[in-house]
């Protein structure tokens, strides 16, 4: 069993609202010097197999058609 963790963010350029949003709440509870807030989203998976490569390969194939939209999104695979 291996476990993995994936990490998913809006691409450089890309517009992010909900980042925007998060900022202007954090300056409004008086947290101040915070700069520009990206938001994104973290999986985290347990495959069913003990070879590493095997699964940086399943994850790859699951961020490239599912997790991730990579036309405006990056992702990073971890695995433990």
């Amino acid at each position: 069993m291996i476990k993995a963790r994936v990490t998913v963010t809006l691409k450089n350029g890309v517009l992010d609202p909900q980042g925007k949003a998060i900022e202007g709440a954090l300056a409004a509870l008086d947290f101040s010097g915070v700069g520009a807030v990206r938001q994104g989203k973290v999986f985290d998976l347990e495959l069913d197999t003990a070879d590493k490569a095997t699964a940086q390969k399943e994850l790859t194939a699951m961020c490239e058609k599912l997790l991730a939209n990579t036309v405006i999104e990056n992702y990073s695979i971890s695995i433990a």
